[in-house]
């Protein structure tokens, strides 16, 4: 693995499997059962993350131990970045929206989940077979994806990458209107934050967000095959 700060880039996997999960909140219990219904192990397989770690679920001081295993490998999403900005956040809009957990913690424990998620990446680059695969947690703001990688290895900041993060944290354009233009300079760019029925792909952009934070109401964790494209789960936290 190398990194430059807001891009992590990760070799291939020549051991195991390299797998994506969609987001958590919180949910890491099911999360766990999942991965034990496929097998996965942590000896040889990877699990690489979309974002939101946190928020809405029972499970979300557990966090930073999953952040501490050498196979799990998550880039921020937007809820993350409420913890990231913890002490100028709209406090309202994040407690409406599943943060009250973190006003629970002391304030010990919620400088260093800050400290933590201020480490992850805004991106995620994994090679494989049939060549890169990228991960974000809502959209890319370039058609093409090395772009992206030019402006955040070279340190981009300012309102330059606010702008940057809004569309890599927040947007839906895409989905929104159905463009399958892609993203040029990958086999694929997998994100979340839009949940769905079932996982669905526009272009070369796989969306894998089903709900595995809703599981009362049929929500499920999605498992994409990192190598083959091909979700591993369906409806398996059903």
């Amino acid at each position: 693995m190398t990194e430059s700060g807001l891009v992590r880039r990760f070799s291939q996997n020549l051991l195991g499997r390299d797998l994506a999960v969609g987001d958590i909140h919180g949910y890491f219990a099911l999360l766990q059962q999942t991965l034990d219904g496929v097998g996965f192990d942590p000896a040889r397989d990877r699990l690489f993350s979309v974002g939101d770690l946190t928020d809405r679920g029972p499970d979300c001081a557990e966090a930073l131990s999953w952040l501490a295993r050498p196979w799990f490998h998550p880039v921020c999403g937007n809820h993350d970045d409420y913890v990231c900005r913890y002490q100028s956040c709209d406090l309202d809009n994040w407690i409406q929206n599943g943060g009250s957990w973190f006003q629970q913690l002391t304030e010990i424990e919620q400088a260093r989940f800050a400290e933590r998620y201020r480490a992850l990446p805004l991106a995620i680059e994994v090679q494989t077979q049939a060549g890169p695969v990228g991960l974000l947690h809502a959209d890319c703001p370039f058609s093409n994806w090395q772009g992206l990688l030019d402006k955040l290895d070279a340190g981009v900041s300012g309102g330059q990458l606010r702008a940057i993060k809004n569309v890599c944290l927040w947007s839906r354009r895409r989905i929104e209107l159905l463009d399958e233009s892609g993203v040029e300079g990958l086999v694929a760019l997998v994100v979340g934050h839009t949940p769905l029925g079932a996982p669905a792909r526009l272009g070369n952009v796989h969306y894998i967000d089903t709900g595995g934070w809703y599981p009362q109401e049929g929500g499920y964790f999605t498992l994409l095959d990192l190598h083959s494209l091909i979700p591993v789960t369906i409806g398996a936290s059903r």
